[in-house]
């Protein structure tokens, strides 16, 4: 049984619907991405997935399950209680707050996980953290602001998280800090699901794919099979 299993999901903001019975899985321990061009869903499927689906029309059909449970209609504070842990696209740091305080706002160890992320090792994890932890959020660069937003997550310690567009706007050298970190938390068995547009680095990532065009789903396979066909990516990623 997957993690997470949506299934048939059809959504929609006001009168414009959006997705349209779209099926995605991410098992236990497995690093899966979200692919397909701007404006083809991606980010719909995940804040219906994270309970940020606008009302009153929102989910029109389908399923969204994790860990068992039906959690479509679920409030974003329940989802985020239950294990799911989303580093939104802008980041959305508190820029008032300093680096810790973002960092500990919400850390909870509710599953009672036996290793739990803790301040100290999400500072083992991001060293500049350590460093700049006494400084404003609005005082980082975006890289740093970047790795913040992931480790707050981590914090929560979830049983997937979720990246939306984590490497979008670094610096080249940022952005292999953050494809390392990823990296580093695979080998560590974090389950998740990620949204990025640099195809080669998440074929040395992830174990599966799964590519939408306007709100459907087009293509599904391992990275193997992605890496042997980069006609897929033409057709559907403009790569």
């Amino acid at each position: 049984m997957s993690l997470l299993d949506v299934a048939g999901l059809q959504l929609a903001y006001g009168q414009s619907q959006v997705l349209f019975g779209l099926d995605l899985a991410v098992a236990e321990g497995e690093v899966a991405t979200l692919l397909g061009r701007n404006g083809m869903g991606k980010s719909s499927t995940l804040r219906a997935v994270c309970g940020l689906s606008p009302a009153p029309a929102g989910i029109l059909g389908g399923a969204i399950r994790f860990a068992g449970a039906d959690i479509a209609g679920w409030t974003p504070d329940r989802i985020a209680r239950a294990g799911i842990a989303l580093v939104p696209e802008g980041r959305q740091i508190f820029p008032n707050l300093s680096v810790r305080e973002n960092l500990v706002a919400f850390a909870a160890n509710r599953r009672k996980v036996a290793e739990p992320w803790t301040l100290e090792r999400v500072f083992t994890l991001f060293p500049r953290l350590a460093e700049r932890q006494q400084n404003m959020g609005n005082q980082l660069s975006g890289g740093e602001q970047q790795m913040l937003a992931i480790g707050r997550a981590l914090l929560t310690n979830p049983r997937l998280l979720i990246l939306d567009e984590a490497t979008e706007g670094l610096a080249p050298l940022v952005r292999e800090e953050i494809w390392q970190c990823l990296a580093r938390l695979r080998e560590a068995g974090q389950t998740t699901l990620v949204v990025d547009k640099y195809v080669e680095r998440l074929i040395q990532l992830a174990d599966r794919h799964t590519i939408i065009e306007r709100g459907r789903v087009v293509w599904r396979g391992t990275s193997n099979e992605l890496d042997a066909d980069h006609g897929i990516w033409h057709r559907y990623l403009g790569v």
